[in-house]
């Protein structure tokens, strides 16, 4: 493929729905374009964008995809997202390489809960919206319909620029609302264009009113003309929509059908006049050395400024870091500096990449996409930058994982294999988190969901040859008292010989510490100095397993005040041990109770759903403490429950608002734990000792 400039390239991040057809439509336009010699079928596990053994098993998108195709002299890299909620940090990986997200929306089903999320995110970024219904030739579409939704939901930017012509329940006919032009399609795609428009009536009207509504907003001259009832020139409505377009101000809806690729060709010529270019909107915002922001313009003879926004870590191949250049130009020649790590990077190859298949390419130059081999120290949303002009720009900002399972090898000793196949997996996906829990013993893997996890140990086991399982993390609880005791601990030995002998009265009773409190008393030299340090340390062994569940005992103050010593036999361990003795009896005579951790959660979710939330947080033994209104008709919960509780609340939340809200949750203290969850949380902690 040959070298483009900025002004002829267009990154486009395909988005929306899972299931909307993404990458079906994606798939046709590197079959028209001719980088695919067959139209890629998901079904069949044929296409080059959905690669991955998973997204081939599971029959969708789970990584974002990289694949460039040549139109009428330009450039369009599709940057493939997924559409499931559990896979959505490839969303926010290839919005970054992009400047314009297209949104489909699938004919049939309409506008979900994807579709949302996704031109959210897409504001957030910056970037260019344009909607693509996709499946109209399905004898359940309803294309008008979903225009009509569209504008209600969106607003009156929302702006139809090929429609269908839908005759006897066939949709083979599509108008061009700004060439007045209708192209008809065979059973082969191909496409025959006429001056002469296919009868509609009044809908026709209708929509050529909705693009001067959706024009007019783009001026307030034109906004003046369109009230002052003044007809638009033909120019006038190319350049308001181009315009509106590349500012934002304005979302042009196309639509087609993937699967036979009808509309797909019109839709890739209008990408080239209608969509920004790198040169129109790819220049950013950096902060140098000295924490000063720098304007970055998109030059490829400026000094070289890349972002990795995406990197694929193979055991086999090794890993491939996939970047965008704002600036500059990226070759084996370029001296490259890792501005996090203030290392230079050593470029041994570049690369362009559709899918899986790789080209050696000699440069990648300034607004264009590529992928560097074997960049062992560099991770997704690093900068790449010249020496001669050091920057950082802005990285990925990930959603939080919100849903932890504990996770065992099925064999013995395999820990450390799996500890290495998950931080290898996490530089392909930022958005997978784990730690290994000092007190519950268990690794514990975070991610955005079941599904999510699901392909984690699917690729531990094809990917690192480890076989794993995953179970219900284990809940870190504490133990007290809220009473008092006054006990001995006596140790002696002595059976001839030097003995051990070591005596000790500890009095034990509540006070508020995150561990123990250890006072001394001790009058008369009846426990000689030396052997304090002892008493202390054997009580300190001692709270790290409670008597009642085995979890440590924390809130509990012990005062030495007496005991005694003997001149030959007793030393430091004889000591420790008798302080061991006395909190094993004392402690259970102080009336232990055992202490569960509690977390404050926020959920954000929409106003419909506030009761389900409300009655939720109640089953889980929460209390709620508050609710504060969001933006766009959402609102915040806040409440306080136990973490025992919370372990499903994620899958909860989804189901409940149709993967509209999210929510955090933090620790926030211990509370004493009711008599039936205590006994429950007792007798299975038993069990599992037996």
């Amino acid at each position: 493929m040959k070298q483009y400039d900025a002004k002829h390239i267009r990154n486009i991040a395909m988005a929306g729905h899972s299931g909307a057809g993404k990458t079906s439509v994606a798939e046709a336009m590197l079959y028209l374009s001719k980088a695919s010699d067959r139209l890629g079928k998901i079904m069949d596990g044929n296409t080059q964008l959905d690669f991955d053994p998973e997204e081939i098993k599971r029959k969708v998108s789970v990584v974002t995809a990289v694949a460039p195709v040549e139109w009428k002299n330009n450039k369009i890299n599709i940057i493939d997202t997924p559409g499931l909620f559990d896979f959505e940090g490839g969303v926010f990986e290839g919005f970054r390489a992009a400047e314009t997200a297209v949104i489909v929306v699938s004919a049939k089903d309409g506008i979900n809960v994807g579709t949302e999320k996704a031109v959210k995110a897409a504001d957030k970024e910056g970037l260019t919206k344009i909607f693509f219904v996709n499946g109209v030739c399905d004898e359940d579409a309803r294309f008008y319909r979903v225009l009509e939704d569209l504008k209600s939901t969106f607003g009156p930017s929302v702006c139809p620029v090929i429609v269908p012509h839908i005759e006897n329940g066939e949709a083979n006919t599509y108008i061009n609302l700004f060439e007045y032009k209708a192209y008809k399609y065979d059973k082969k795609g191909n496409a025959s264009a006429t001056e002469i428009l296919p009868e509609m009536g009044d809908r026709f009207e209708g929509l050529r009113e909705s693009i001067k509504e959706a024009v007019a907003e783009t001026s307030e001259e034109l906004m003046e003309k369109f009230f002052e009832g003044e007809e638009f020139t033909p120019e006038e409505i190319i350049l308001g929509v181009s315009q509106g377009v590349k500012d934002g101000s304005l979302c042009p809806v196309f639509c087609g059908d993937a699967g036979n690729t009808f509309g797909i060709d019109q839709f890739l010529s209008s990408l080239c006049w209608l969509a920004p270019s790198a040169a129109d909107k790819g220049a950013e915002v950096a902060v140098d050395v000295n924490g000063n922001n720098v304007d970055i313009a998109v030059n490829d003879q400026a000094a070289t400024a890349a972002i990795i926004f995406k990197t694929v870590a193979d055991p086999f191949v090794g890993k491939l870091s996939y970047f965008k250049v704002v600036s500059g130009k990226v070759s084996t020649e370029t001296p490259l500096v890792n501005m996090r790590t203030g290392n230079q990077e050593r470029i041994s190859k570049v690369l362009t990449v559709r899918g899986k298949k790789q080209e050696d390419a000699s440069a990648v130059t300034a607004g264009d996409i590529g992928a560097i081999p074997k960049l062992t120290s560099a991770n997704t949303g690093d900068t790449l930058c010249s020496p001669t002009r050091r920057v950082i720009l802005s990285g990925i900002d990930y959603p939080a994982p919100s849903f932890s399972m504990a996770m065992y090898p099925k064999k013995k000793g395999e820990e450390d294999k799996v500890a290495q196949g998950l931080s290898r997996l996490v530089e392909e996906d930022p958005t997978i988190k784990y730690i290994s829990d000092p007190e519950t013993h268990e690794l514990v893997v975070s991610g955005m969901g079941e599904q999510h996890l699901d392909v984690v140990v699917s690729k531990l086991k094809a990917k690192f040859n480890v076989d794993v399982e995953l179970k219900q993390p284990k809940v870190a609880y504490r133990e007290t008292i809220r009473g008092r005791s006054d006990v001995e601990g006596k140790h002696k030995k002595q059976s001839g010989g030097s003995g051990q002998y070591g005596d000790v009265w500890i009095k034990f009773e509540p006070c508020d510490c995150d561990d123990l409190q250890f006072e001394i008393a001790v009058v008369g030299g009846s426990v000689p100095k030396q052997f304090f340090p002892a008493v202390e340390k054997g009580l300190r062994e001692s709270i790290k397993r409670g008597p009642l569940a085995g979890y440590p005992v924390v809130g509990v103050k012990a005062t030495l005040y007496d005991g005694k010593y003997h001149p030959v036999d007793s030393n430091e361990m004889a000591f420790k041990t008798a302080a061991q003795l006395a909190f094993k009896a004392g402690i259970p005579q102080a009336k232990p109770a055992l202490l569960e951790p509690v977390g404050t959660l926020k959920a954000t979710v929409p106003d419909a759903n506030m009761g389900d939330i409300m009655g939720e947080v109640n089953k889980r033994r929460g209390r709620v403490l508050g609710m504060n209104a969001a933006e766009g008709g959402m609102q915040i919960v806040e409440a306080e429950v136990p973490m025992a509780e919370m372990a499903d609340f994620s899958i909860f939340m989804r189901q409940c608002t149709q993967g509209r809200g999210f929510f955090s949750f933090e620790f926030e203290r211990y509370e004493d734990a009711p008599g039936q969850v205590a006994q429950k949380v007792i007798e299975a902690a038993k069990a599992e000792e037996d």
